[in-house]
Parts: structure tokens; C-alpha cells; sequence
């Protein structure tokens, strides 16, 4: 599986993941070749990219759990848009905390991880997607890190309302990459963030500890509202699960910056001390999604290709794998292995063919012969 910009498409690619329109309904299906209407179809629906199948890749299997989180990220994303719409509008928000609440009833008691798939997105949904995958992972998270209800709907309450800010900056200039935005860009950009950061600071309809996780959050994903050591005193438990949420979404899913990092890269980014995120609460974020499971296939540091069959023991970035190459199985928790080879990321693309250049092949090219003809000694 491949991540496809949407104007490199060609027909022929086969979706590895099905296509919604605007109201929900699946246009097309897993497997579905893309026809010229096709590919015209999902540029007119503005998505960034899809991810298409390579020609010899079978469809990967779906478990009940994976069909039943796509069928609710699908569904949900109108919930949340309508709720997120009636806020950037300063209007009472009616379903939020329904909406929480059903969040962390479906996934915030969870007693097994889950396939964490990531969804289509264009400029136009980015901000409503993400604030609903931050949310379920704010509410996984949650359940393993023993967070007591109240805390947790305070939570994913917060993890819905968070990234408000981008929603009200203009679609033209979210639609600008970073090397695109001027000085004056990017201080348009950092006004939103004030106001939105502003808007939850007032007198709005939310409870105290919504507003504190949010207030903490914003300060230090957006820096936005300067810094109160008493405020970030509090929640720190809560906030380090949206920090560390937010994060991994936003290295996770496609945007139009560049290609969307694996989840083993963005865990490695996590898990980096140096990049100031909580352990624990990277561990349960850890515990809370499949990442390495056996069946994905792995890229090696040696240039050596592999298949996971036995997550790792200790350290979910040090699996068992099954070498393409000898065929022999090697524990990467073991020192005297992880001395000579890493996990370098998952395995991009399961095509072995080389790519030649036309130049490369006409220097490496002779003479074209034709049936009957031979060779004069000095070409030879």
C-alpha cells in the first residue's frame, strides 16, 4: 500500500481504501480500479491523496474491529463538523458531550488495541478528521493510563474543541505549504490562534476542567496565551495524552506538506526524549494500537527486507522478523543483533523491480539486429 497524491493518480491504481463522498456515502470500494471519472471524481472532492494497492498486492484482510472503526470515522466526521462549525461561530455547541460520550463508550473502554487507520482527508475536512482521531486515541489513551471517566470525557471533549484555531484560519491560506507562507502568513495564522485560545478563556459554556486541559494544551501545541507555571500545574496528566495524540495523528495522516510518516517513524519521534513527550503516556498509546504486529513487512538498516512474526517482548520496535534474504529469524531485542540491524521503517512497497532510466539503457544498449543479420567481428 502506497500513499498517491491526488494529482499524480493514474488510471488503473486500486484503492486500498474506499472512497466517501460529502454525505457519507461509499463511492468506491477496496480493490476498485480508478477510471479517468474516478480520478476526476476524488480531485473534485479536494482530498490530498489516496492510498492505492501496487499491481501484485492482494487487498489486506479486514477484521470486524477495522470495518467497524472506518464505518464509525466515516459517519462521525458530520458529528463533529457540525459541532466544530456551531463553535467557530461562537454558537452553543448541542451534541458535544453526546457526541464525547459516545466517543469513550466505543473506545475509551477498550480491553485490546485496535488497527489504528488512518482516513482520506482533503484541505477542506483536514481539521474535522483530525480532531476526531485525536479524540478516539485521547480516549484509548485514557483507558490505559486508569483516567477516571469524569477526566476522560473532560478530555475528549477538549481533543474535539482543540484545534479550532486552524478551522478558522481562510481554506487559500491553509491551503499553503510552509515554504509558501510569508511573514505575513504565518502572523495571520498565529491571530487565529489567539482567538481561539481567547474564545475558550472567556466565559464560554464549557466545564472547568475542559477549559483548564484546553487552556495548558493550546499554550503548548500552539504557543498561544504566553505561559502560567500555577496553569501548567494542572491536568498535566491529561494534557500530555492530547500533546501526545495530536502528535501522532498529525505525523500520521496525509497532508499537503508531505508524505504521511509510518507509524513506526512517528513513534520513533515520540519516543525521543529530546523531543519533550511523557513515556508513560507514549506507552499507552503504545498499548493502545497495533504498531509491528506480525504480518507487516519491514525495511532493515542492512537494505535486507522482512516479516514480523512475533512482536517484540520488551520494546515494540524490536520484533522477531523472518529474513527475505537467508530465511533464518532474528530477535532485535537481542544486542548482538540490533548491533548489525535495525527496523528502518515498513516496508513501503512490496515491488522489486529496479527502475532504469532511458539514458541508463541506451548507454547500456547495442546495436539492433533483425532476424538473419549477424554481427561484424569488431562489435562484438
Amino acid at each position: 500500500m502506497i500513499f498517491v497524491k491526488a494529482e499524480e493518480l493514474k488510471t488503473g491504481m486500486r484503492l486500498a481504501k474506499p472512497v466517501y463522498n460529502k454525505t457519507g456515502v461509499m463511492l468506491y470500494e477496496r480493490d476498485s480500479k480508478l477510471t479517468p471519472q474516478g480520478i476526476v471524481s476524488i480531485q473534485n472532492f479536494g482530498l490530498i491523496g489516496v492510498y492505492v494497492l501496487e499491481p501484485a498486492e492482494p487487498v489486506p484482510p479486514m477484521s470486524e474491529d477495522d470495518v467497524e472503526f472506518e464505518r464509525f470515522q466515516a459517519m462521525a466526521v458530520f458529528s463533529i463538523k457540525e459541532i466544530l462549525d456551531d463553535v467557530s461561530k461562537q454558537k452553543e455547541p448541542e451534541q458535544l458531550y453526546q457526541f464525547a460520550n459516545q466517543i469513550v463508550k466505543n473506545y475509551g473502554a477498550l480491553d485490546h488495541k485496535i488497527n489504528f487507520i488512518q482516513n482520506l482527508r482533503s484541505v477542506e475536512d483536514y481539521v474535522y478528521k483530525h480532531s476526531l482521531n485525536t479524540a478516539l486515541l485521547c480516549a484509548m489513551m485514557a483507558k490505559q493510563m486508569n483516567v477516571e471517566f469524569k477526566k476522560q470525557l473532560d478530555l475528549v471533549v477538549a481533543a474535539i474543541l482543540h484545534d479550532i484555531g486552524t478551522l478558522l484560519i481562510p481554506v487559500l491560506l491553509r491551503r499553503k505549504t510552509e515554504l509558501e507562507r510569508t511573514e505575513e502568513d504565518l502572523k495571520k495564522i498565529n491571530t487565529y490562534y489567539v482567538a481561539a485560545y481567547q474564545m475558550f478563556s472567556r466565559d464560554y459554556a464549557l466545564e472547568a476542567g475542559v477549559k483548564l486541559i484546553l487552556a495548558v494544551a493550546m499554550r503548548r501545541i500552539f504557543q498561544v496565551g504566553g505561559k502560567s507555571d500555577e496553569l501548567e500545574k494542572r491536568h498535566v496528566r491529561e494534557v500530555e495524552i492530547l500533546r501526545t495524540a495530536y502528535m501522532f495523528d498529525q505525523l500520521t495522516a496525509m497532508n499537503i506538506q508531505e508524505e504521511p510518516a509510518s507509524d513506526v517513524m512517528a513513534l520513533r519521534f515520540l519516543l525521543d526524549p529530546n523531543n519533550g513527550y511523557d513515556q508513560e503516556t507514549v506507552q499507552a498509546l503504545i498499548n493502545s494500537i497495533n504498531i509491528l504486529e506480525p504480518g507487516v513487512c519491514v525495511e532493515l538498516t542492512t537494505g535486507d527486507r522482512g516479516l514480523v512474526i512475533a512482536p517484540g517482548v520488551t520494546n515494540v520496535l524490536e520484533p522477531y522478523i523472518l529474513s527475505f534474504r537467508d530465511n533464518q529469524i532474528y530477535n532485535m531485542g537481542d544486542p548482538s543483533v540490533s548491533e548489525k540491524m535495525q527496523i528502518k521503517d515498513i516496508m513501503k512497497t512490496m515491488d522489486n523491480r529496479h527502475v532504469m532510466g532511458k539514458d541508463m539503457l541506451d548507454e547500456y544498449s547495442g546495436d539492433v539486429l533483425h532476424m538473419g543479420e549477424h554481427l561484424d567481428k569488431k562489435n562484438y
